[in-house]
């Protein structure tokens, strides 16, 4: 049975998209304005996202400035609200507030084109369901992965609404078959696969070095590129200003699984520290934050444990 927890996100999430995108464009901007503004000055702001920043900018936590940790809630919230508007958003208002370089439009036609396959891997940065859009209007339809979430109705929402934006989503557990064979199939056809790469805390994860700390992120781009023969190339979408967003790409060498998610993880550091406050990243991340009980499921070392209390938060 779903907890009372998941049962309040659940009723949540239905008011946010039945509510948030019908509401005025300035009304909804100005509410998840606010509510980033004053979760993110309460108290100093999250904690665990000011331990993240602080790898990031090459700080302590203390040291961070208040003032970015504000920001990067209140980037948060605004990829809420776009969330919650994206399904009756015109498409081509999102295409056209999206910058983007020529040079990286021809590397997608190019590869797009090809019928070799093309797997984009992306960090939770900025809002990546805006960059779906943009890739849905110029190639069409591409395959994605996502987590199951409770209660089911809760996943079964956000599996309805990234169909409705036109991705084809394969549940990560539960489905008809794992979703690693059917991605593979698409991109030996030529097709497109978007999948979420920064964070696996799991022990399929691929151990990495990311801005100088031990962490694990996932095996599935890479080795999806290795036993392919497909493009890997890494995405970053960030917020440039308070309407226009911005993706830039990194064309990703493959050989190995191993070699190539760590080319990833520093492909991820460039656009994560060109954009600090647009990283959503809320979670105990890096080996050094895991609590001991996620450590000893990870079969992980004795390094230092800095945080004893680590929650999962479910994300999109």
């Amino acid at each position: 049975m779903a907890s009372w927890r998941a049962r309040a996100a659940d009723l949540g999430y239905r008011a946010g998209w039945s509510v948030v995108r019908h509401a005025p464009e300035t009304l909804a901007r100005n509410a998840f304005d606010l509510v980033g503004t004053v979760a993110g000055r309460r108290h100093g702001g999250p904690v665990q996202l000011r331990k993240n920043l602080a790898r990031v900018i090459g700080t302590t936590p203390e040291q961070v400035p208040d003032e970015l940790v504000t920001q990067a809630v209140r980037s948060y919230a605004r990829y809420w609200r776009e969330s919650f508007r994206l399904p009756s958003t015109d498409p081509a208002r999102i295409v056209d507030e999206v910058i983007i370089s020529p040079e990286d439009v021809a590397l997608v036609a190019e590869h797009a084109g090809s019928g070799r396959g093309l797997i984009f891997a992306l960090p939770h940065s900025g809002n990546w369901d805006t960059a779906g859009v943009w890739l849905v209007t110029h190639h069409g339809e591409f395959a994605t992965v996502a987590e199951r979430l409770e209660p089911e109705s809760l996943f079964e929402q956000f599996v309805a609404y990234r169909e409705s934006l036109g991705f084809v989503v394969y549940p990560l557990t539960g489905g008809e078959q794992p979703p690693f064979p059917a991605l593979a199939e698409r991109l030996r056809a030529g097709g497109l696969v978007c999948l979420m790469g920064d964070r696996d805390l799991s022990r399929h994860g691929v151990p990495v070095t990311f801005f100088g700390e031990r962490t694990r992120m996932p095996a599935g781009p890479a080795k999806l590129a290795v036993e392919t023969g497909a493009a890997l190339v890494a995405v970053h979408h960030s917020y440039p200003d308070d309407h226009s967003s911005k993706i830039v790409l990194t064309q990703i060498p493959v050989d190995d699984v191993a070699q190539t998610t760590q080319r990833l993880a520093t492909a991820y550091e460039t656009g994560i520290a060109s954009a600090p406050a647009d990283w959503h990243m809320f979670q105990p991340l890096w080996e050094a934050d895991w609590s001991q009980r996620r450590r000893t499921e990870l079969g992980g070392d004795e390094a230092p444990v800095r945080n004893q209390s680590e929650q999962e938060k479910p994300h999109a």
